[in-house]
């Protein structure tokens, strides 16, 4: 028989278990219930740790603080206590306080995936990159039904990818529904870009355990890198629901934010997150760009400076400035970069970032020679990084040459989509398609959007190929399609780009590489608008060379391949010529900076647009500007860079080799700084 003071313990322990059990369902009336207990037992730790927790979930977070902080005292070797501070401190932003007791926490709960995940995510938030990985593969410990995957995980911390792949893949044969496996399969496949097979592994993943938080920001992700905005943003909103002030959850929204277009919404966010935790250098980076599109050019240098103060060793801060084309380094910074330059311990990525700003710095010291040296060592690593066929993309030009022929144009003219409202500007990369885009966008009838993804994800998809070297049906597969199709094509390109849109009659899809899809957009689009911005082919291949691109063009990164890809758009640009006589129009940046009014008539002409006067005030419009030329084109027009090449022309014999009988059609004078 029990004793009085056993059956009071014993009530009470049923009495902390009921209310435990209401905490994720009604946190209300699981305070209700903390509290009734309390006032017999005021200083009951568990009863405290409950009342702490359901605050926290009320959102109540300094009376939470509080609470928890007085269970702590009565007992600082107390687990559960320690996790629930530590989670509500991270929820207020104080990450350092958080990130101690949570190391408390996972001592005195080594099998506690609550305390992990927190500290995993404080950790993150402290900018704590190697430490927070420590901390999720400990989550991972104690997740995980299979030990196997902790093999796998270790091997794609590693990079060790296939062999990370193999390990997945053997544990899911024998349990198809491992959760945890289906996760990571889905992580090699975002890291080798595989978006499409990690969407369907993440929705799989998300159907067996819905509450799978980390899965589901995976997934958002994901979404997002397929460009399927809206529904990245849905599940965000679903994450953001359980955990609002979750920082991974909150910058990844601002990450989709960035790609809408919304950038004063990503900027809050932002700022909300670095309100509270500075030590992110990567968020200040991103919040550089933001503002760097939207104009604010002051605050952008200091986004990126401050990045730089929290990780000196971070090239993409450096080229974040040097990409701005009007910024000037100071010595100070000019010195560290050379110090990291040549520190060998810098890794791939920071030392290639670092080699293009040095070089930039340079350059605007008239220091050339030197800065050519920078371009060339920047490039030589990053083509290492990248994947480029330049005999490939020869062929697959030849294929379009041959395919669509004037016939193939004729039999089926007028067919597709009737929309008037996109306006395309094809091209090279540093063709002057900015400064054409800022000139339409200063038009009342036309918005500028961004390099829209949309006809090359469309082509990708016409091509069949589920593997980089299987053989492409693109642009074959045209010939079996019916109007109707056609009709569909150029549906879908409208309804894909509508979340890039506000409104306006026109837009502007700016995608430089679409110059090999025009067929393709005549087909589903007969009246969109084509523009080829044509640049000096010297001026414009070493104005590429110099570049660092964030993704793509992966031919900019040798001179000899740069100048075969420009002769190849030069070929394939004069046989639309051809075949489509008169549908694009070519603008020449030369030209245009040597005679602007007369150029703007001739595009506004070209687009069906009436002359505004505000098209030769581009530079005074107010809108974002996403390239490497945003904050040029904010300026009157100069022709300080047309001429600019001929500084390095010591060095281009390779460029000009490659580009062959191209220059001489130019009648370029080859005589060094003319």
């Amino acid at each position: 028989m029990s004793t009085p003071a056993q059956a009071q313990t014993d009530d009470l322990a049923t009495a902390l278990r009921h209310a435990a059990s209401l905490l994720d369902g009604d946190p209300a009336l699981a305070e209700q219930q903390a509290l009734e207990i309390l006032d017999p037992y005021p200083n009951d730790v568990n009863g405290l740790t409950l009342l702490g927790a359901a605050r926290r979930l009320q959102r109540k977070f300094e009376s939470a603080l509080e609470t928890l902080e007085k269970a702590i005292k009565h007992d600082p070797g107390l687990g559960l206590a320690r996790q629930e501070i530590g989670i509500t401190l991270l929820a207020v932003g104080r990450g350092a306080e958080a990130v101690s007791h949570l190391r408390k926490a996972v001592k005195l709960l080594p099998e506690s995936p609550v305390a992990w995940k927190a500290l995993a995510e404080a950790l993150t938030a402290q900018g704590e990159a190697a430490e927070a990985r420590k901390a999720r593969r400990c989550l991972l410990a104690v997740t995980v039904k299979n030990p196997e995957l902790l093999k796998a995980a270790d091997f794609l911390y590693e990079g060790r990818l296939a062999k990370a792949e193999a390990v997945c893949r053997d544990v899911l044969k024998n349990d198809p529904i491992d959760v945890s496996a289906i996760r990571m399969l889905a992580d090699i496949g975002i890291r080798l870009r595989q978006y499409g097979d990690s969407q369907k592994l993440l929705e799989r993943c998300l159907e067996l355990a819905p509450d799978f938080h980390l899965a589901r920001n995976d997934y958002a992700n994901v979404l997002s890198k397929r460009q399927q905005y809206e529904a990245s943003l849905a599940e965000l909103k679903k994450l953001l629901a359980v955990e609002p002030d979750n920082p991974n959850h909150l910058l990844l929204k601002a990450s989709v934010l960035v790609q809408i277009a919304e950038f004063e919404s990503a900027i809050k966010i932002y700022d909300q997150v670095l309100e509270h935790y500075p030590r992110q250098p990567r968020s200040h980076l991103s919040k550089g760009h933001a503002l760097k599109t939207l104009g604010r050019h002051s605050e952008g240098i200091e986004a990126y400076r401050t990045a730089i103060s929290h990780a000196p060793e971070l090239g993409e801060a450096y080229w974040s400035l040097a990409n701005l084309k009007t910024f000037r380094f100071d010595e100070e910074e000019i010195s560290a970069m050379r110090r990291q330059v040549k520190d060998g311990t810098k890794n791939i990525e920071d030392y290639y970032h670092l080699c293009f700003a040095l070089g930039k710095a340079l350059e605007d010291r008239e220091q050339y020679d030197e800065s050519f040296h920078c371009y060339r060592r920047g490039n030589a690593v990053r083509k290492k990084t990248v994947q480029w066929d330049g005999k490939a993309h020869h062929d697959n030009m030849q294929r379009l040459i041959a395919f669509f022929d004037a016939g193939f144009f004729a039999s089926r003219d007028c067919q597709g989509a009737q929309h008037s409202d996109p306006i395309f500007i094809v091209g090279l990369p540093r063709a002057g398609s900015t400064l054409l885009e800022q000139i339409l966008a200063s038009h009342s009838q036309v918005e500028g959007t961004m390099e829209l993804p949309d006809i090359i994800s469309i082509a990708r998809r016409l091509s069949g190929k589920k593997r980089r070297f299987d053989e492409s049906r693109y642009p074959d597969v045209l010939a079996e399609f019916a109007p109707a199709q056609l009709t569909e094509l150029g549906e879908e390109y409208m309804e894909r780009t509508r979340i890039q849109r506000r409104g306006a009659p026109f837009f502007i899809d700016k995608m430089p590489n679409n110059f090999s899809h025009i067929g393709l957009i005549h087909l589903m689009l007969p009246n969109a608008k084509i523009i080829d911005a044509r640049r000096h082919p010297l001026a414009c291949c070493f104005s590429g060379f110099k570049q660092l691109f964030a993704s793509g063009q992966n031919f900019t990164y040798d001179l000899t391949d740069i100048g075969q890809y420009y002769r190849n758009y030069v070929a394939l640009m004069d046989h639309w010529d051809q075949v489509l006589a008169g549908r694009v129009l070519r603008m020449e940046y030369e030209t245009v900076v040597a005679d602007t009014e007369f150029q703007v008539r001739r595009l506004l002409d070209h687009c069906g647009l009436p002359f505004e006067q505000e098209c030769l005030r581009f530079y005074e419009t107010k809108r974002a500007v996403r390239t490497a030329s945003s904050e040029q084109v904010r300026q009157p027009i100069y022709g300080g860079a047309v001429e600019q090449w001929r500084h390095y022309l010591a060095h281009l014999d390779p460029l000009i080799e490659a580009l062959g009988p191209v220059v001489d059609e130019y009648g370029a004078d080859l005589c060094p700084d003319k």
